[in-house]
């Protein structure tokens, strides 16, 4: 089985609706390690060693975090600015991540309809995500097609839940190798995978 560790960062999550339910349906997870960035590092003092260790310990790096300002939360790049050491992470020596795996699960205020050309948000979700596709590549790392939960200022219980399971069934998919059954690196974000995953009955 793959080892999956998530990289949780919401500065603000006695306020959330989304993350706090996602996070618990992958905290029991088999080969599941959340590490929570804002839990751990309340100074921003990020503790290299630490992350360098679990990173290598694992298979596939997700971050999670809700889209604020189309970017992510400030630790993350935080985490990118130190963790990712040059002849570590990239460089002509820096082949620590090659092979892994990497994706973003994120949620987003505004509806599908408001990251088109003609929505107030201009562009899709995934061109605000091009800094860890761009990330992936150099450090050798293969992207992920990135889970989006949309419209979190008037999403209902029910759709938080149902997005929970579908959160799930991606971590099961992935923990289990089943992701390379699909071709998911024409898929533009994982939500178009999930339909393929349930019928098939591979999870």
């Amino acid at each position: 089985m793959a080892r999956i560790l998530i990289q949780f960062a919401h500065p603000a999550l006695s306020k959330s609706q989304v993350h706090r339910v996602l996070i618990d349906y992958c905290r029991n997870q088999k080969n599941v390690t959340v590490n929570d960035l804002y839990e751990s590092y309340p100074d921003m003092f990020i503790d290299v060693d630490r992350e360098q260790k679990l990173v290598l310990q694992n298979d596939i790096i997700l971050f999670q975090f809700p889209l604020y300002w189309y970017s992510s939360p400030a630790i993350i790049k935080q985490w990118f600015d130190l963790v990712l050491e040059h002849n570590w992470a990239y460089g002509s020596r820096g082949n620590a991540l090659a092979g892994k795996k990497m994706g973003c699960i994120i949620s987003c205020g505004g509806g599908p309809d408001t990251y088109l050309p003609t929505g107030r948000n201009h562009y899709p979700v995934d061109q605000f995500l091009l800094p860890f596709e761009q990330t992936a590549r150099l450090c050798k790392m293969q992207y992920l097609p990135p889970f989006v939960v949309y419209g979190t200022f008037h999403i209902t219980k029910e759709v938080i839940r149902q997005s929970g399971e579908q959160y799930q069934t991606i971590l099961s998919a992935l923990a289990n190798d089943r992701l390379n059954a699909l071709n998911y690196q024409e898929a533009t974000y994982f939500n178009e995978l999930l339909p393929d995953l349930q019928t098939v009955g591979q999870v």
